[in-house]
């Protein structure tokens, strides 16, 4: 009989022995290291992993004085939205700050993505004073690049999604292009206009989205910003674990963005003026979370190696270990968070 209870990358539960714990820890790192060309985690490593995860403990913590901040992606969206509670965002972001005790919150709006808050950036700038003014915790702004809104019906532009089966390469590489620069002038815009109605940092969230062309919308529209407010505090969160090639040939700063992991990704959003990294790493649903905690740990070992600002792991569902489920287990994400913090040295979630 098994006698360790734990969990599907799904968030089945499911008792396994010690022995199959230990083996799919050993497989999770070495898929990581092989896939990333990263190093593995050691023995001790996996031993204190090991722990974590077979902790008789309903749910974990990090011992005292390994505490980190926490941020938010769609920060405003998680209550009224996700969780149907019957709340305005200001309450929201209250809640937050003297209920939940949040190091920081998002306003975002539920039409999450620059092109589209271009039409309503008056109402989203009186949005950010009133709660600037009703609350201490830092607030940034957030929403997606959404390079794929840019495509027809909704936007000018050919889908590349449609033109690449056609073999229409040049054409799919030319209309990602094209998508870039509007993509670029509407981020700087509406950031620009939250962070001088107050905002504490922007944050550009799922970049990457559409791929490599998404990634480079942002890195560009992040130099801009740089350059206009240099103070201003620009959160990279990641779409995914490595930089899908939708066009294949986009580079920055000499570096082709096509299937960067975190610790390379990490350079380039530091390169552009990021203060705040958000690494992303899949969870694989058919795996056990012993796997895929491994393989979470290891991405972000490497990341954390290789920053020099700090890395937030996004650990929502699906991502960071976390089960892919709309109400993650507390039993899977306080181990995640733990390890992550313990073992990856992450320095926020």
């Amino acid at each position: 009989m098994s006698d360790i209870f734990t969990r599907y990358g799904d968030g089945s539960p499911t008792r396994m022995s010690k022995e199959d714990i230990r083996f799919d820890l050993e497989e999770g790192t070495q898929d990581a290291a092989d896939r990333g060309k990263i190093p593995a985690l050691t023995e001790a490593e996996l031993d204190r992993l090991f722990e974590i995860c077979t902790m008789p403990e309903k749910a974990v913590t990090v011992e005292r004085g390994d505490e980190v901040i926490v941020s938010f992606d769609a920060g405003t969206l998680k209550l009224p939205v996700r969780a149907g509670v019957p709340m305005d965002r200001s309450a929201a972001i209250l809640t937050h700050e003297r209920a939940f005790c949040s190091d920081t919150m998002e306003l975002g709006h539920v039409d999450y993505s620059y092109k589209q808050l271009k039409a309503i950036i008056h109402e989203e700038c009186q949005a950010m004073e009133h709660i600037q003014l009703n609350t201490i915790i830092p607030v940034f702004y957030g929403a997606m690049p959404n390079l794929g809104l840019y495509t027809k019906p909704d936007g000018p532009i050919e889908n590349w999604s449609e033109l690449l089966p056609l073999a229409k390469i040049d054409e799919a590489k030319a209309a990602q292009e094209e998508a870039m620069e509007h993509a670029v002038k509407d981020i700087v815009y509406v950031a620009s206009r939250m962070y001088e109605s107050g905002a504490d940092g922007i944050n550009f969230d799922t970049v990457g989205a559409s791929g490599d062309a998404d990634v480079l919308a942002t890195l560009k529209a992040a130099e801009i910003l740089k350059e206009k407010y240099p103070d201003i505090a620009i959160e990279f969160g990641m779409a995914g674990e490595f930089v899908l090639g939708m066009h294949g040939e986009l580079y920055y700063d000499g570096t082709r963005l096509a299937g960067l992991y975190p610790h390379q990704q990490v350079k380039m959003a530091e390169k552009a003026g990021a203060a705040i990294f958000g690494a992303v790493i899949n969870t694989n649903s058919s795996m056990s979370f012993a796997w895929n905690i491994a393989r979470a740990v290891t991405f972000v070992k490497a990341c954390t190696e290789a920053a020099s600002i700090p890395v937030h792991v996004n650990v929502g569902m699906g991502v960071g270990a976390i089960p892919v489920t709309n109400t993650p287990p507390v039993d899977a994400v306080s181990r995640a968070d733990k390890a992550l913090v313990e073992i990856g040295k992450a320095d926020g979630l």
